[in-house]
C-alpha cells in the first residue's frame, strides 16, 4: 500500500517529533481516515523523504531519513505565458508531475491575466500549494522553483548565455523538431498563453537564440503544450523511458 506524504515547511530530523498544521492534520485524519500509528512520509523539499509514525491528532515521529532519490537528469526550465485560473494550475501540477525543474510565468502581449499587490501574492501562495501537491502525490521529494511573474522581455534579458541551454519556443508553424536537437540535458521552453505570442516576441526569442519548435501537425492549448513538451523530453533523454 502506498504510504501517505505529506510536505510540510521547515527542518525535519530522525528522533524528533514534528507538529503538524491544522489544516494537514485534518486531511489526515477526517479525509484520509489516518489513526495513530499510522505510517506516513515526510518531505520539505530538501532533496529527501523522512518516515514517520503519527502520534496523535498533531504530530508525527520521525524515525527514519531516506536519502539517495535521484532528480531527473534533465534540468527544464518551464516559462509559461501567464493563462487564467484552472489552466495555470494545471500546467503547474503536471509539469511538476513531469520533473520540471523550474516555473517562470511570464506576462506577455496577449496574457489576459494581471496580477500585482495581494492578488499576486494570493495568487503566488495557491501556485506553491498546487505544487507541494503535485509532490505529495508524485513522490518528488524536492520542489520545482517558481518565480514571479514578469515581462517577456525583461525575463529574456536576465537569461545567461545562449550556448549554456536549448532554448525552445514552442510555435505551430515552428520548422524544428526534438530529434534535431543536440542532446543537451539543460533546456528552456518558452509557450505563449491563451492565443499565443505576438509575432514580434516570436522574432524577440528567435534573436536570443530561441528554436521555434513545433511538436506536430495538431495545435496544442496552452495548458497542453508545456506537459506535452516535458513529457517528449523526458521520454528521450530523462526519466521516462
Amino acid at each position: 500500500m502506498r504510504l501517505t506524504r505529506v510536505h510540510l515547511d521547515g527542518p525535519l530530523s530522525v528522533g524528533g517529533s514534528v507538529e503538524l498544521p491544522k489544516s494537514v492534520a485534518q486531511h489526515l485524519l477526517k479525509v484520509l481516515r489516518l489513526r495513530p500509528g499510522a505510517a506516513v512520509v515526510l518531505f520539505n523539499g530538501d532533496g529527501n523523504q523522512y518516515h514517520g509514525i503519527l502520534e496523535d491528532n498533531r504530530s508525527v515521529r520521525v524515525e527514519r531519513e531516506e536519502t539517495g532519490i535521484v532528480p531527473s537528469p534533465l534540468r527544464l526550465t518551464l516559462a509559461q505565458g501567464l493563462c487564467r485560473g484552472e489552466k495555470m494550475d494545471l500546467v503547474l501540477q503536471k509539469a511538476t508531475e513531469l520533473g520540471v525543474a523550474e516555473v517562470q510565468p511570464l506576462i506577455t502581449q496577449r496574457s489576459e491575466v494581471r496580477l500585482s499587490g495581494e492578488r499576486l501574492q494570493r495568487r503566488m501562495t495557491h501556485w506553491q500549494q498546487v505544487i507541494a501537491s503535485a509532490c505529495e502525490q508524485c513522490g518528488r521529494a524536492e520542489l520545482p522553483a517558481l518565480h514571479s511573474p514578469i515581462p517577456l522581455p525583461e525575463w529574456l534579458s536576465q537569461l545567461p548565455a545562449a550556448d549554456q541551454q536549448i532554448r525552445l519556443i514552442l510555435d505551430p508553424d515552428g520548422d524544428t523538431r526534438l530529434s534535431e536537437l543536440a542532446p543537451d540535458l539543460e533546456v528552456i521552453g518558452l509557450v505563449g498563453p491563451e492565443g499565443g505570442f505576438e509575432e514580434r516576441e516570436v522574432q524577440l526569442c528567435a534573436s536570443q537564440g530561441f528554436f521555434r519548435l513545433t511538436l506536430g501537425p495538431r495545435v496544442l492549448r496552452t495548458e497542453t503544450a508545456g506537459p506535452a513538451l516535458l513529457a517528449a523530453l523526458g521520454a528521450l533523454r530523462g526519466d521516462l523511458g
